[in-house]
């Protein structure tokens, strides 16, 4: 049977004329001339070491499209890094990439040979279009003194749910750099309704198609996200670490299993399309390079002598939930003595970085909560399931590891829950005596939940009935960490709404932490 050729005038609505495309050799590759602009994904850093970091941008002239207005068939990516806005002589690195459709004309560039502890600005072109400048920082040589870092913390940015007012505020701040906890997109249909923290409303902008389940869906998706001007801002400012929660592939997932009941075998074939389409759209090194349905999200970084950074996977080897992931409840299996959520291998590279970390700051940067609340009214004990207080032997494993350790200045970073939560991490939060193990900051979500309140009143319930928890609010925003050898100090950023563009930005708390001291007290 003889094949269809793609006919010249499907060529030249991709690319303009004046491009040798159809070998897939690279010699056979050349600028090609645009009809349309082909950054409409825009641009991000990420993955900050003292000598580099990741660039990235992803080629998609109609990005809504079936294969994104691009040709199959790899197209040359021109980059550059340069100590200043301006380039010309300031470039100190530049090059050429290729994107190949395989990986839906992504570009990630590993840029080495650059000098710790400072600003730089990159970009791309292909044939006459070219980006907008970004901004990275790269970190400070290992071990070095380092006096302060001021970096953000977000995620949870469900498209129908708000704008991304609060990605817009966080370019504004001149951070060192941003940990995204996940929940980048969300799988689910378009809904032109839905129920949040206020009832029943109507959503300000909506998916396009139905739930995501193929490669194409979800490349279709993160187009969808990755085409709003307030996240490509925020991208565009500083370099990001990346990891994911659930929502990137499917509600409450872990291991290979989902909440429908789905066979395992066919889920992970949704799995691999996702962990795909997450490569091709985040500013991460080719160690996160997929492999099936299996990826390499955890990982670990410094910035100094001040922060040892480790990036966790809190889904991806993880046993099921316990008590079929009942809201507010309690059962055996919480106690089960075989229970994950990072998995042995994990686990033990996590002990090795904690045992031999030199940092001021041990920095545990995950997607869902360890202080163990107690979320049920009355006298019963109730969890929430789909965090590690779920699984009590694994909690426990960790934190008896870092009080027996006594291992210093712990914090954990973490999101998944809509809100904003501070408070301190203790075995047993029923019994929190003495002097807490670690210190724990959850970061509300950018859009997802809508505009919220300032405390829901289930909020103030379990405040009170949980003196371990300092703070919590349940309104939209972000999270600002000021650090210093003696003190980390962290800024709750919150918008009075996100149904609107124009949402008025405020710092809602500031919570400390001194070194040496693991209780949370507000500024």
């Amino acid at each position: 049977m003889r094949l269809p050729v793609p006919s010249r005038r499907s060529l030249l609505l991709a690319l303009g004329g004046g491009a040798a495309m159809s070998g897939l050799a690279r010699g056979a590759l050349a600028d090609p001339v645009w009809a349309e602009y082909p950054f409409q994904l825009g641009i991000a850093a990420g993955d900050p070491t003292p000598d580099g970091f990741v660039i990235w941008t992803r080629l998609a002239p109609r990005p809504l499209e079936l294969g994104h207005g691009m040709p199959s068939a790899p197209v040359p990516v021109k980059w550059e890094v340069s100590t200043t806005r301006g380039f010309g002589d300031a470039v100190v690195r530049s090059g050429e990439f290729v994107a190949r459709p395989e990986l839906g004309h992504a570009v990630h560039v590993e840029v080495t040979g650059l000098e710790p502890g400072r600003e730089y600005f990159y970009r791309f072109a292909s044939g006459r279009e070219r980006t907008p400048f970004g901004r990275a920082v790269t970190a400070p040589a290992a071990g070095a003194p380092v006096a302060r870092a001021r970096f953000g913390v977000v995620g949870c940015q469900a498209y129908e749910q708000g704008f991304y007012t609060a990605h817009r505020k966080a370019a504004e701040e001149q951070l060192d750099f941003i940990y995204c906890y996940g929940d980048y997109i969300y799988e689910g249909r378009g809904n032109r309704t839905y129920t949040g923290s206020g009832g029943t409303s109507e959503n300000p902008r909506m998916h396009v198609g139905g739930e995501i389940y193929s490669l194409d869906d979800y490349r279709r998706r993160y187009a969808q996200y990755k085409m709003d001007a307030d996240l490509q801002s925020a991208h565009a400012s500083t370099a990001w670490y990346c990891t994911w929660d659930d929502h990137e592939i499917d509600n409450n997932w872990v291991s290979a299993l989902d909440q429908d009941g789905t066979d395992p075998a066919v889920f992970m074939l949704r799995q691999q399309a996702a962990m795909q389409a997450w490569y091709e759209n985040m500013p991460v090194r080719r160690s996160a390079f997929p492999k099936g349905s299996a990826l390499q999200l955890y990982r670990h970084a410094t910035w100094g002598d001040l922060l040892d950074l480790n990036f966790l996977d809190t889904r991806q080897y993880r046993s099921d939930q316990p008590c079929n992931d009942s809201w507010a409840q309690n059962c055996a299996a919480v106690d089960a003595a075989e229970a994950q959520v990072l998995g042995e291998a994990q686990e033990q590279w996590l002990y090795r970085n904690l045992d031999q970390s030199r940092a001021r700051w041990n920095v545990l940067a995950q997607q869902v909560m360890i202080m163990d609340l107690d979320r049920r009214e009355g006298p019963e004990v109730g969890y929430n399931l789909d965090t590690w207080a779920g699984y009590r032997i694994p909690r426990s494993r960790l934190l008896r590891r870092i009080k027996d350790r006594r291992i210093q200045n712990v914090v954990v970073l973490t999101g998944d829950e809509h809100q904003n939560y501070a408070g301190e991490i203790h075995l047993d939060g029923r019994d929190p005596s003495g002097a807490p193990i670690a210190s724990e900051f959850v970061t509300t979500s950018i859009s997802s939940s809508g505009d919220g309140v300032d405390q829901r009143p289930d909020g103030r319930r379990i405040q009170a009935d949980n003196s371990f928890l300092k703070f919590n609010n349940a309104q939209r925003g972000y999270v600002v960490c000021d650090v210093t050898p003696e003190a980390w100090r962290t800024e709750f950023k919150v918008l009075d709404k996100v149904s609107d563009k124009n949402g008025t930005l405020s710092t809602r708390a500031t919570m400390v932490v001194q070194s040496g001291d693991a209780r949370v007290v507000a500024a």
